[in-house]
């Protein structure tokens, strides 16, 4: 490739659920803990979401991610009142828009058994159906032992991972995760991981999140774990991340290099082969870690998935991104009239 060219970048960990949350309501408290962000913020939005509002926001989402030269979504999702078909929904959405898409959906025990087991069928289904992508939990802390040996179960009849929030606040019990690992799950964010963890699996780092979330720093050096880079649902940009992980990293310890969070960047093209057949033209001359890390506003001129271009002279060529947009507004504005509703 060109020294102007990469691969397309993945993002090992979205929730494109989340693009619409930009400007949502605030909670009627502030919270305070990692545990009130789960509970007054995203769990809020999670259970105000139809397949409607998830179709215009995961178009949103993966807008977004070819404007920055991301064409690989590993997707975490979770809609507990629109669980079925959610997961198709996303992929669909992401195919018109020209990116390519992981799908799983977050099982979980907080709206009892029931609920676990629509969120094991749709992770299923999906999967039955030949979809591309992994079985979802949520975390340790909100599934049953039942539910996570369920989830194992499944993942290893579908011959895939499982892909799990781990460790991202003091109170996960992650160690109920023991026995069920392997190197194909992927394990989010590992923030209180201990360094002799003994999970199998691909961590996925997500310094923005992390530190917006005020959970704490993973130092992903220590691990003996393959790491990769995510962004936890705030966008798909994933050169800004480099850059931050790179900081982060630099400020922990003056050993840190931008080589580090490269290789963190490269290992999502080990989750996401065919990304690697993908090809990114950029706007700035030198795509090296040495140059890129402290270089703002860097972006993609041109986006050839599969040999097509998805993005010419910066713009998208499937779909009108000034539609999406208004669309999404639109869908936004009744998934936030339904966060109000008592």
């Amino acid at each position: 490739m060109d020294l102007n060219q990469t691969a397309g970048l993945v993002c090992a960990h979205h929730h494109l659920y989340s693009a619409l949350a930009r400007g949502m309501p605030a909670p009627g408290r502030t919270p305070t803990t990692f545990d009130e962000i789960l509970e007054l913020i995203w769990w809020r939005l999670d259970r105000a979401l139809d397949l409607d509002i998830i179709e215009w926001s995961a178009k949103l989402g993966a807008l977004e991610a070819l404007e920055s030269g991301c064409t690989a979504i590993i997707d975490h999702h979770e809609s507990p009142n629109a669980i079925e078909g959610s997961l198709s929904v996303i992929a669909d959405a992401c195919a018109e828009v020209g990116v390519r898409v992981s799908c799983a959906y977050g099982v979980s025990d907080r709206h009892g058994e029931a609920g676990a087991i629509a969120g094991l069928e749709e992770n299923a289904r999906y999967l039955r159906e030949g979809g591309r992508g992994m079985v979802g939990l949520h975390a340790a802390f909100t599934c049953s032992d039942d539910t996570i040996a369920a989830a194992a179960e499944l993942a290893t009849a579908h011959d895939v991972g499982v892909h799990v929030h781990v460790a991202e606040g003091e109170a996960d019990n992650w160690e109920r995760l023991l026995g069920h690992t392997t190197e194909s799950w992927l394990l989010i964010h590992g923030v209180h991981l201990p360094d002799g963890h003994s999970l199998s699996g691909t961590i996925v780092h997500n310094p923005r999140s992390n530190m917006n979330n005020a959970v704490g720093y993973a130092r992903p050096v220590r691990f003996a774990n393959p790491v990769a880079l995510g962004t936890d649902g705030i966008g798909a940009d994933m050169i800004a991340e480099f850059q931050l992980a790179y900081a982060r990293g630099r400020e922990s310890s003056l050993t840190s290099s931008p080589d580090d969070a490269w290789n963190w960047l490269h290992e999502g093209w080990q989750l996401f082969p065919e990304a690697q057949t993908d090809v990114v033209t950029w706007d700035y001359p030198a795509m090296e870690p040495s140059h890129i890390a402290f270089s703002p506003g860097i972006a993609p001129r041109e986006v050839r998935v599969e040999g097509e271009f998805v993005l010419a002279a910066g713009q998208p060529t499937r779909v009108d991104p000034d539609e999406i947009r208004a669309k999404a507004a639109e869908a936004a504005m009744r998934l936030f009239k339904k966060i109000e509703e008592p």
